[in-house]
């Protein structure tokens, strides 16, 4: 499994539904990106100017809603991942 370095966290991302309420099914460079994902691994967190570590306030297998174009995508093992700074966070979705 990969591990994210400092503040970064590792999401598996929800692909949104391909049809409407209508029935419609919409093209794929139709859809908006994804904004919520679970997170499958964290860094150790962030260290500041004084050589302290402060830990990340979220953990594994936390929903979170991020920014829509915050991250940058991988592939490992034929899984595609966002590797996301904490800052990129929005929100814990309950």
């Amino acid at each position: 499994m990969l591990k994210p370095l400092g503040d970064r966290v590792i999401v598996t991302v929800e692909e949104p539904e391909e049809q409407t309420v209508g029935g419609i099914v919409l093209a794929s460079n139709a859809k908006e990106k994804p904004q919520t994902g679970k997170i499958v691994a964290v860094g150790a967190g962030r260290v500041t100017d004084d050589g302290k570590q402060v830990p990340l306030s979220v953990k594994e297998g936390e929903t979170v809603l991020f920014d829509k174009y915050a991250g940058s995508e991988v592939k490992y093992e034929d899984v595609s991942y966002l590797v996301l700074h904490e800052k990129d966070i929005m929100a814990i979705v309950d």
